[in-house]
């Protein structure tokens, strides 16, 4: 095998991994946040708008957590830079 597959086996196995395990993470926090919201409305009904616009601000930042894996998994896939190394010797 040339030095080109291998990173590209490795680079194609790595962002799958990256996009597997980054997402286990953030939808475990998001699941709970909901769960929690649910339950905080349950108890407390009149701060139904507040703990709604503080739920949606917290699952916005949990998600930048799987994006970031996202766009990880995209560079190492179609812009990755160890292949423009590799082709320019």
């Amino acid at each position: 095998m040339d030095s080109i597959s291998l990173i590209g086996m490795a680079s194609v196995i790595t962002a799958g991994l990256t996009i597997g395990i980054g997402s286990i993470g953030p939808a475990l926090g998001e699941g709970r946040a909901v769960a929690q919201a649910l339950s905080s409305i349950a108890q407390q009904p009149d701060e139904t708008n507040t703990i709604t616009r503080t739920l949606f601000v917290g699952l916005a930042m949990i998600e930048s957590t799987a994006i970031y894996c996202f766009v990880i998994s995209m560079i190492l896939i179609f812009a990755n830079p160890f292949w423009d190394y590799v082709i320019s010797k």
